[in-house]
């Protein structure tokens, strides 16, 4: 299948170096607004994954290639020859396939919250049918929303967790269940040695949807990698511990 067009939005100078940022499953490019304070040192390209937000909605399966090729198409309309890419959760896991696989349009790499290998595979397969069967609501009542942020977080900002909520439940039902299908079939962790874009891993303790021990993996298999594991944090660490995600990203990209 042919690379779709990515909805995106762009923020700060257009002279300025680009910073792509790829969400987690179920979200659109407004879980990054606590990011956008970056923009007045990068010129940040937000984007919504194929089957999520305002991009296109192709029929099912798609493929961890599709999906980094959809940004490598992106980069390719917006004139990007080079940028650097942060990535959480399925957003981590295409940059990770960009620095393995297009390593030459990947300036500087950041991965938060994310793994090269999340087995086992039935659950992901089980979730897919799940949101073909019942919708994405039908995973909002289940407990997708209580693994994004740690319980006092959530108890006391009920308001953005209903916004998240609502997120997960607008997200069309081929979009999410083919991208749960993506998460079943990955497995980067062959080339992840190869990688030579300065990386960054940050982890959540608190995460039970990505444990941090799948960010040490990522870091310990990436030539000179470093991983900051934030305390508390669950699964949208650059939602709950903005300000520490911010300094962190800020920091390895002027490094």
């Amino acid at each position: 299948m042919s690379a779709v067009q990515l909805y995106f939005e762009a923020a700060g100078d257009t002279g300025a170096p680009a910073l792509l940022l790829g969400g987690s499953l179920g979200t659109t490019l407004a879980m990054w607004e606590p990011q956008l304070e970056l923009r007045h040192a990068r010129r940040l390209i937000r984007f919504d994954h194929r089957g999520h937000g305002r991009s296109p909605v192709p029929a099912g399966p798609y493929s961890i290639d599709e999906l980094g090729r959809d940004v490598l198409a992106l980069m390719d309309g917006l004139g990007l020859e080079r940028a650097s890419y942060c990535g959480l959760s399925i957003g981590g896991m295409v940059g990770q396939w960009l620095a393995i696989n297009a390593p030459d349009r990947i300036e500087r790499l950041v991965l938060v919250c994310t793994a090269a290998f999340l087995p086992p595979r039935s659950n992901w397969l089980e979730r897919a049918e799940l949101v073909r069967t019942a919708g994405t609501p039908g995973v909002v009542a289940g407990t997708v929303i209580g693994r994004w942020f740690t319980p006092p977080f959530a108890q006391t900002h009920p308001e953005l967790v209903a916004r998240y909520r609502a997120m997960i439940a607008s997200t069309p039902a081929e979009g999410y269940a083919s991208c749960c299908e993506v998460i079943a079939d990955l497995d980067v962790r062959d080339g992840l040695p190869g990688v030579v874009a300065p990386t960054l891993v940050i982890a959540g303790a608190e995460d039970p949807s990505i444990p941090a021990e799948h960010g040490e993996v990522i870091a310990e298999a990436i030539p000179g990698a470093r991983i900051e594991i934030l305390d508390p944090a669950a699964h949208l660490a650059n939602v709950e511990r903005a300000a520490d995600v911010n300094r962190l990203i800020a920091n390895h990209l002027e490094g």
